[in-house]
């Protein structure tokens, strides 16, 4: 698929199958994020990945109660190990994180699955679920999953309210 195509492709799927993901493929969309870029190489983002039905109805209560997450086969817990911040005044975790995340995302489009980014959970509840300790930032979680429901157009800004050349016209 080309590239293009398959980002016109990923959107935040709000609704899953119940159906576990098959292995190979979980490889696969491991694989993308673990070749993502990062910071210094620093290579700072840690993945939890639950599987576990009950684990993942815990993780939707600790996510502001959306219990669409607890019916993707996998959520993920995108975890930073480092404080590292850039010399523009950026810290690296985040950054980073988004990355992996976003490798994530477009691979498993193309195997036909979906995701969706969680920003909205409660840090602590997650924390204790998954046994992720103090120092550890838990950054981003990530459903992802078979769809259950078609893929909505979002709206989109058009090129020229995004973006200018040599000097900021806006």
């Amino acid at each position: 698929m080309a590239l293009l195509e398959l980002i016109k492709k990923r959107y935040s799927c709000r609704a899953y199958q119940d159906r576990p993901i098959e292995q190979d493929k979980l490889d696969t969309i491991f694989e993308a994020a673990r070749l993502a870029p990062s910071a210094k190489n620093l290579q700072d983002w840690r993945l939890v990945v639950v599987t576990d039905k009950q684990t993942r109805d815990e993780i939707a209560v600790a996510a502001n109660n959306q219990m669409f997450i607890a019916n993707a086969g996998v959520v993920i817990a995108a975890c930073s190990n480092s404080d590292h911040v850039m010399r523009c005044g950026q810290a690296v975790g985040p950054i980073d994180i988004a990355i992996a995340l976003e490798h994530i995302a477009l691979q498993a489009s193309e195997l036909g699955l979906a995701t969706c980014w969680i920003g909205s959970f409660y840090t602590d509840k997650v924390r204790a679920v998954l046994g992720i300790p103090d120092g550890i930032a838990v950054i981003e979680l990530m459903a992802l999953g078979y769809p259950a429901d078609e893929q909505k157009v979002p709206k989109r800004e058009p090129i020229d309210r995004i973006l200018c050349y040599e000097t900021w016209k806006f």
